[in-house]
């Protein structure tokens, strides 16, 4: 429809108008309107069961004062940090039992997967590491005056992100008269961590899962990555992200793996919250805006290859997260442990399943020790 009608178009939706974004400079126009574009619309099936809560799909003042409090205090627990990675690495630790637990035989790595990305790092950011009948604990209560000054786990007890929201809940019950656009409530508490949970894990699951499907069809370029992790990690430590900057091609491979899988193929849908220009055209206040991320992952005139698997087409973007850091040392703790491959007779699908997401048809793997 773009090669038609332009970049910018728009289309009928069911009985709602929508404004389509395609191509790089239409999409960066579009998402650089500060917060012109930072609702989202309203969706029956959400707004009938948590009305504007939460963080991804909440607008206004609400969304601000989430957003807020969640990136700060994911912040103060250390997250995009070094400290962060022992939790990740431990995530690795139980996958790569259950991996070598099928000695080298074909297995559906979905499951292990799906569930693992969540256990140490998101679930311990949201609920904590329960440690009351550790030996900590114990350490503590027999000698209180000591433990108060001493480092470790057992100053962790009450500290991650619900308690914190717990928090702020009695902080603002005080002076809801005051303040009745006060967004911290039970309500605003569920779907904050639902959305927390969904953004922590889904993503990063799904591009893993393209990452293993990809590394057991091209073997050169599985080859050419452990040769890089041999090389500057060895087989004897774990990889640190203090690792990234001198492992170019294994970056160049995950980059292009987030292109090439295109997991949000459509991004989030935004709505205008005042008219604003984008592309030369004007778009009303209250319009549903969709920035079609694909265009600009497999545009002609952006990649010279946009339908073939080549690692070296993206370029570092910068910045950090969770999901990248957490995407690089699992990919790279993978690669460094097992090598991946097809059971013999079966070639590898690249047609997606489609949702929200864009994840591969179910798939068996054959994973080998490399020590083997």
């Amino acid at each position: 429809m773009a090669e038609q009608y332009g970049n910018v178009y728009s289309l009928k939706m069911g009985p709602v108008w929508t404004v389509v974004l395609n191509g790089f400079s239409t999409l960066q126009e579009g998402l650089s309107k500060g917060d012109h574009m930072s609702d989202r619309p309203a969706f029956p099936i959400h707004t009938d069961v948590l009305p504007d809560l939460g963080i991804v799909f909440a607008s206004g003042y609400s969304w601000k004062q989430q957003r807020q409090f969640a990136l700060s205090t994911l912040k103060y627990f250390g997250v995009g940090k070094k400290s962060h990675e022992s939790s990740i690495l431990e995530e690795f630790r139980y996958m790569s039992k259950e991996i070598a637990s099928h000695k080298g035989k074909p297995f559906d790595l979905h499951f292990l997967i799906e569930r693992t990305p969540s256990p140490t790092s998101i679930c311990a950011l949201i609920f904590g590491v329960q440690i009351e009948g550790s030996i900590w604990a114990q350490l503590y209560n027999a000698f209180p005056v000591l433990m108060r000054r001493l480092p470790g786990p057992h100053h962790t007890l009450q500290k991650d992100f619900i308690d914190c929201f717990l928090t702020e809940i009695q902080k603002h019950q005080d002076k809801r008269d005051d303040e009745p656009d006060a967004c911290f409530d039970g309500g605003n508490l569920v779907k904050c961590s639902f959305d927390l949970f969904g953004a922590g894990t889904e993503t990063t699951s799904i591009t893993l899962r393209w990452g293993v499907l990809y590394m057991a069809k091209y073997t050169e370029i599985q080859e050419k990555v452990q040769k890089e992790i041999d090389s500057v990690i060895g087989q004897s430590r774990e990889p640190s992200m203090e690792d990234r900057p001198n492992m170019p091609y294994t970056d160049a491979v995950i980059h292009e793996i987030q292109r090439i899988g295109n997991v949000v193929p459509h991004n989030l849908p935004h709505v205008t919250n005042r008219d604003v220009q984008i592309g030369g055209y004007t778009i009303p206040k209250g319009v549903i805006v969709m920035p079609n991320l694909t265009s600009v992952l497999f545009d002609k005139n952006e990649w010279e290859t946009p339908n073939t698997f080549n690692p070296w087409t993206l370029s570092e973007q910068g910045g950090e997260n969770l999901a990248r850091i957490e995407l690089f040392l699992l990919f790279t703790s993978f690669l460094q442990r097992f090598t991946f491959s097809m059971p013999p007779g079966v070639e590898a699908v690249f047609k997606p399943r489609v949702s929200i997401f864009l994840s591969p048809q179910p798939y068996q793997i054959c994973a080998t020790l490399r020590e083997e």
